[in-house]
Order: C-alpha cells, then sequence, then structure tokens
C-alpha cells in the first residue's frame, strides 16, 4: 500500500507541478494563454490534496497539538488522551463521509462538466467522497490499534502490581 502512495502522489504531483510549467511558460514567456488549462488542473490537484490526507491517516502523521502529553507522565495516560481523541476523529469522519456520500450523489445525478472543455466534474468530485472514507477507515484503523496497545499496557501494568 505505500509504494501506491507513493507513486500515485509523486505521479500527481509531477503532473501539476509539469502543467503549471508549462501555463506559466505559454502564459508569461510565449505570452499565448492555454484555454481550459486551469480547468484540467482541478483534477489531479483535488486527488492530489485528498489522496496527500489519507496518506497522512494512514502514516499517522497528519498536523497534531499533543500538547497533553508534555503534561501527561505515563505511557498508558498518553495512550488515553490519544484513544479519546482517535474516538473523536472517527465520530467527526463518518459524519464528513456521510456528507461527502450526499455530495456523491448528487454529483453523480447532475453530472456536470466544466465550462470549457466539457470535462464531467465527477471525477474530481467523488475524490471527497473517496478520501474521507479512506481517512475514516485508517482513523478508526488507528483507534482499534492504540486500544489494543492500552489493554495491553494495562494488562502488563496489573501483571506487574500483582507481582509485587
Amino acid at each position: 500500500m505505500e509504494k501506491l502512495f507513493k507513486y500515485t502522489l509523486t505521479a500527481l504531483i509531477t503532473v501539476v507541478a509539469a502543467l503549471e510549467f508549462y501555463q506559466v511558460v505559454m502564459r508569461y514567456v510565449l505570452e499565448l494563454p492555454v484555454m481550459g488549462l486551469d480547468e484540467i488542473l482541478v483534477y489531479p490537484t483535488l486527488w492530489l490534496y485528498f489522496l496527500g490526507s489519507v496518506n497522512a491517516s494512514r502514516e499517522d502523521t497528519q498536523i497534531k497539538a499533543n500538547v497533553l502529553d508534555i503534561f501527561l507522565g505515563t505511557p498508558r495516560s498518553r495512550l488515553m488522551v490519544r484513544i479519546i481523541a482517535d474516538i473523536m476523529s472517527v465520530v467527526v469522519s463518518i459524519w464528513l463521509t456521510y456528507w461527502a456520500w450526499d455530495y456523491f450523489r448528487y454529483a453523480l445525478r447532475v453530472w456536470k462538466e466544466s465550462p470549457t472543455l466539457y470535462i464531467p466534474t465527477f471525477y474530481a468530485e467523488c475524490a471527497f467522497f473517496l478520501g474521507m472514507a479512506l481517512m475514516t477507515l485508517y482513523t478508526a484503523w488507528h483507534l482499534v490499534k492504540n486500544t489494543r496497545e492500552f489493554i495491553a499496557l494495562s494488562h502488563t501494568a496489573r501483571r506487574l502490581a500483582w507481582k509485587s
């Protein structure tokens, strides 16, 4: 899965950078604006944004302010705070995924097209639902992982306390 994200995100960022470079050269160097290029850029940019967010959820590297970790002394208390944060994240992610699903169904039903090139906008709009669904799954996976780690740590602490 890591290689899939690595190559997909690399390809998307390369496409976006190449198209932007082409647009700058055409518009500012050759003074020939390229019509519709902005519409084309929306598609890889949205997919890059959402797949990058999914990758951050998968790796658990999204930006966090773990301020409480400074004040909490034990790994068990830190894990408890992470579990609470994960529960809140799953709830919010499910709610956003629900709304993204409604938007996905709307985009599929309406089937809008871009104004200049008549490309169906559904291909860009579906990135929101797919990205949110995957982020919700990865967030739930981290919740399960942290909960299991907390339970294992609690059992270990109880065994040590019982032995002494």
